[in-house]
């Protein structure tokens, strides 16, 4: 199991980490909030970004070029 950072993620991603944890809190993205820390501090799995990407189409149907 590969944890990572928002940044590693967006990196990994071709995101911005920004948009990465925004993901992760409109329940797109699995991540996980480590606890212990005066701020929200995310950390998320590598094999589950990787999945939760291969599920979810990035372009809706409707605008695919078949």
């Amino acid at each position: 199991m590969n944890w990572m950072t928002a940044v590693e993620a967006g990196e990994h991603l071709k995101l911005k980490p920004r948009t990465v944890v925004e993901l992760a809190r409109l329940g797109k993205l699995r991540g996980y909030i480590v606890s212990g820390a005066s701020r929200h501090t995310w950390r998320f799995i590598e094999s589950e970004l990787d999945d939760a990407m291969m599920q979810s189409p990035a372009v809706p149907k409707e605008r695919r070029i078949q």
